[in-house]
């Protein structure tokens, strides 16, 4: 009985091992508010330094969500860019983060070809957005995902932290970033931050008074493909056209640019940007391209917005986009009249 406890011991040990290398471990840690979820394989995870160690990636790349159902085509497509390709034998790890909700990607992700291991971190405000130990595991990571939720609870949490830098520096060194929802929205110049996190605006209320509970963020994320752009989404089942075109003036109404490009996508769809600037439209539905690049008529407090000859790319799936050098044709011009529009808009 004495003799059989150290073998006892060192097969619980070898176990123990074994599930913590091979890819059937799931964590829940709580440390403060902060939640992490890890699912994968920790042997390939790099360490903090030397950062030679990390693996050499072939992006920046980017892929933005519009909502609803997630299009796991665009996830895959962006994991795909970053190691080199469909075939590539690299291996990549992904971190999801989200202010609140739970661990629903990491299975997801982590079936996809040529992912290493997934962890989700739930960081819920600045403390933790700046502890040394989350700041690490994204910087260590190929790929950043941002779960849908609110933009502004994004902002407020993250906004010039350390976890925000650590994302920059994924980004840098030819990584991917994507995110749905809100978290596609945040990654454009102009972000729409929900007025103080108050209930979002929808098209009516913008269009009759693009001032009134209508408040931006700047100087979040700024990619290069994104600049001078603001993004929207759940765009078709929302009805959003009129909202983007609120936030489109109010750019350029107040002196922020001189033309400004909206990216609205509608849900179970994406938009995936290569390290070129070309966007593809993926999933279900279309995207629409909207640019404004004159003042509006009208643009004041409480007063209807005034706005001629938007200019308006619909992009069905399937197709593409230059960033870098907007189309000269394909589109269509709208205009709004006194909160109205011209016609229909879609």
């Amino acid at each position: 009985m004495t003799n059989a406890l150290p073998n006892v011991a060192k097969r619980l040990k070898a176990v123990g091992t074994k599930l913590l290398r091979m890819v059937v471990f799931f964590i829940g840690d709580f440390i403060a508010d902060l939640k992490r979820y890890f699912l994968g394989d920790t042997a390939d995870f790099p360490s903090p330094i030397p950062e030679t160690v990390y693996p050499v990636l072939a992006g920046p790349v980017i892929s933005l969500g519009g909502g609803g159902p997630d299009v796991e085509e665009g996830i895959q497509w962006m994991i795909n860019q970053v190691r080199g390709g469909h075939n590539s034998t690299t291996k990549v790890d992904v971190v999801v983060l989200r202010t609140y909700g739970n661990h629903d990607y990491n299975q997801v992700i982590s079936d996809m070809k040529g992912v290493n291991s997934v962890e989700t971190l739930i960081v819920s405000n600045r403390q933790d957005a700046n502890k040394a130990e989350i700041v690490e595991k994204v910087r260590n990571a190929e790929v950043i995902f941002f779960a849908g939720g609110d933009q502004c609870q994004y902002i407020r949490s993250w906004k010039s932290t350390n976890l925000e830098a650590a994302v920059r520096s994924v980004y840098a060194r030819g990584g991917a970033i994507g995110g749905t929802s809100a978290g596609a929205m945040i990654q454009s110049e102009y972000v729409y931050d929900s007025c103080a996190c108050e209930e979002s605006v929808e098209t009516r209320d913008a269009l009759s008074d693009p001032y009134q509970n209508v408040t931006f963020t700047y100087n979040f994320f700024q990619w290069n493909y994104l600049r001078g752009t603001i993004i929207d989404t759940h765009f078709d089942t929302r009805k959003r056209m009129g909202r983007i075109m609120a936030f489109i003036a109010r750019q350029i109404q107040d002196g922020i640019a001189n033309s400004v490009l909206g990216i609205a996508i509608s849900e179970e769809t994406s938009v995936v940007i290569n390290k070129y600037g070309l966007a593809k439209v993926v999933g279900r539905n279309a995207a629409y391209f909207v640019l404004g690049d004159h003042p509006p008529e009208v643009c004041q407090p409480r007063t209807p917005l005034t706005y001629y000859d938007y200019k308006i790319w619909r992009v069905p799936r399937g197709d593409t986009f230059d960033l870098t050098n907007l189309p000269n044709r394909g589109y269509y011009f709208r205009s709004v009249q006194r909160g109205r529009f011209s016609s229909d808009p879609y």
